[in-house]
């Protein structure tokens, strides 16, 4: 059976935004799942957004542990990347709350915004 071909937009492939956006996401910041797919033109390319973290993120050096769901929560299970995952992410500065939540309001990646990064300086837990 044949895949139908995803056509290229003015920035080529949906699977080239969707690496480009991942690529941008800065230290200290995270993003969802839908605000990649959103942002590479698509909001319905979440599960895309997985799947090229699930199978590209080591071939193009992807920071795939600043992409979380749109809970503030890792999606991984524990003891199948979500010790890892959490552990680069508070590295990073990435506070997590009550019920390993991150608050996507302080951390949250804004593509629009002038600051490098939107995380806190304190490492304090939350």
């Amino acid at each position: 059976m044949m895949r139908k071909k995803e056509p290229k937009g003015p920035k080529g492939s949906l699977e080239e935004r969707i690496i480009n956006l991942i690529k941008k996401v800065p230290r200290g910041a995270v993003a969802t799942y839908g605000q990649i797919a959103a942002l590479s033109g698509n909001p319905t390319a979440a599960r895309q957004v997985v799947r090229i973290l699930h199978s590209c993120s080591s071939k193009y050096r992807l920071p795939w542990h600043r992409i979380i769901n749109s809970k503030g929560k890792i999606s991984l299970p524990r003891g199948h990347g979500y010790e890892s995952q959490q552990s680069l992410l508070e590295k990073e500065g990435i506070l997590f709350g009550k019920g390993d939540l991150i608050d996507l309001r302080t951390f949250q990646w804004n593509p629009t915004s002038k600051k490098k990064s939107s995380g806190l300086s304190s490492k304090k837990r939350i």
